[in-house]
């Protein structure tokens, strides 16, 4: 069936990338680096402002401005002269941060910050100084260094190291107050306030280690409002998804392929018009429309694979709203599932999005090749 088409084409998107392994994308722009791939690595020359993404990501030459990376794996071995931004299930930062560092994660390791620290994860491990205050959220900290300002620390186990010292206040935010033993050499008891973990939403916003209820939930929220958006989409423009559901299950390679164009198309007219100078004010609004255009393809994608699917189970092709209801909401959980598949997943979500822009391309330019 159609559904089994796109099925095959998402498997084969997938496949190849055991044999990318090595391979990335690398693009320069003055002395900014820009690096994307499967397993992406900085060890040449020296960037002034790093930006970094792929699934196993490793950096190993110096940095002298900020350094954006984000990745399920993240090395950092070198020195990173200004800030960080960083996100990832694993994250090491092995080199001496010069700025602040904005840093998100599941288990993370940081070596010496020079200016704040912001940091939340369910493992957290300081290992070195940081020159101002420190911002922490985990299930499990771990300080075995000096932090100059003021620590703000929210965590539910907290290990001292014979190198832990606040020179700061402690501000500890705990489900009872009193619990958590600090030593002394850590913070007098004249600079510790305890105050209720309440209070931290007041005190820091929203910039909490997230519970595993707290990721399920969001999680499930996410799910309900992909399935709503498309459920709405089918029973307010019935017609228009429908051609579309049909012209991505039909012919999903040509969807696929002309989404990549499109995207690619609308993404890189904005570096175009950034070329000429006054056109760069522009960039932020093609950004946004390559966005909301991926977005497109994304809810179209659900519809279709949701469609295609219950047609796979003997179910006829949707003609109420109910049916359409139904086949948004399948199309939402299953590729929400299986966007949760390690290094796949991230993949066949992309692929799928890429087919629903193709169809809407398809179907609002009606493209003719090799005519």
């Amino acid at each position: 069936m159609h559904c089994r088409a796109l099925l095959l084409l998402m498997m084969t998107m997938t496949a190849p990338t055991a044999m990318a392994d090595e391979h990335q994308t690398l693009t320069r722009i003055a002395d900014d680096v820009y690096l994307a791939g499967s397993d992406p690595e900085h060890a040449e020359d020296e960037a002034e402002d790093l930006f970094i993404a792929g699934d196993s990501l490793r950096v190993s030459a110096p940095v002298t401005g900020t350094a954006h990376m984000a990745g399920r794996t993240v090395e950092a071995l070198s020195d990173i002269a200004g800030d960080v931004y960083a996100a990832a299930m694993d994250l090491t930062i092995a080199g001496d941060i010069g700025g602040d560092a904005s840093l998100a994660g599941y288990d993370i390791r940081v070596a010496s910050v020079g200016g704040d620290l912001r940091a939340t994860a369910a493992r957290l491990r300081l290992d070195g100084p940081v020159g101002g205050y420190a911002l922490l959220a985990a299930d499990e900290l771990t300080l075995d260094a000096a932090v100059a300002g003021d620590l703000f620390l929210s965590a539910d186990e907290v290990n001292f190291g014979p190198a832990a010292r606040v020179d700061g206040r402690l501000l500890l935010y705990e489900a009872e107050p009193g619990t958590l033993e600090v030593p002394a050499r850590v913070a007098p008891e004249d600079r510790v306030e305890r105050r209720e973990q309440h209070e931290w939403q007041h005190d820091v916003g929203d910039y909490t280690a997230l519970s595993w209820a707290e990721i399920l939930g969001r999680f499930v929220l996410g799910l309900a409002v992909v399935a709503l958006l498309a459920g709405l989409a089918a029973a307010l423009v019935p017609a228009p998804m429908a051609a579309l559901r049909r012209r991505l299950l039909e012919t999903p390679w040509r969807a696929l392929w002309i989404g990549f164009l499109g995207q690619s198309a609308v993404v890189g007219s904005g570096f175009v018009l950034a070329l000429t100078g006054i056109g760069i004010l522009l960039l932020p609004a093609v950004m946004l429309l390559a966005g909301l255009l991926g977005l497109a393809g994304y809810i179209v994608g659900v519809y279709a694979f949701g469609v295609g699917l219950l047609h796979m189970l003997g179910r006829a092709f949707p003609t109420h709203w109910r049916d359409r209801a139904m086949a948004a909401a399948v199309g939402a959980v299953t590729v929400g599932l299986l966007g949760l598949v390690p290094l796949l997943g991230w993949i066949f979500v992309l692929a799928l999005s890429l087919a629903g822009v193709g169809a809407i391309v398809s179907h609002g330019v009606r493209p003719r090749f090799f005519a």
